[in-house]
């Protein structure tokens, strides 16, 4: 994925949130992506802040945290952490392929404002 195009979506929905709710400055972001996106940490955050300038979140603090890959088996309703190794979802109480995806794929953001 590309990590800019990511950024310049995540920071209009920051421009907006903090404009709806009266935020001059944004001091802290922190953003969650699942295992299985194609999004580099370490690309992503300097993305971020070369992007951030000029906009509510200028030098705001970035923490970029990764979720793992976890499935739901429909037969035993266990979730469990998916092998990635393997790239075998399978459902470690009864074998089957894990029905449902739970996690993994999000790309999440949350801040934390400096003033209004």
């Amino acid at each position: 994925m590309n990590e800019l195009s990511i950024v310049h979506g995540l920071l209009k929905d920051l421009q907006d949130e903090s404009k709806k709710h009266g935020v001059s400055h944004v001091s802290r972001v922190h953003i969650r992506i699942g295992s299985l996106c194609t999004i580099v940490p370490e690309a992503l955050t300097f993305a971020f802040e070369t992007a951030s300038e000029g906009t509510v979140a200028e030098g705001a603090e970035v923490n970029v945290g990764v979720v793992p890959a976890r499935g739901r088996c429909d037969k035993c309703n266990i979730e469990f952490d998916l092998d990635m190794d393997t790239s075998m979802f399978v459902c470690p109480q009864c074998g089957r392929t894990a029905a449902e995806l739970i996690s993994g794929r999000e790309v999440e953001i949350a801040l934390f404002r400096g003033g209004s």
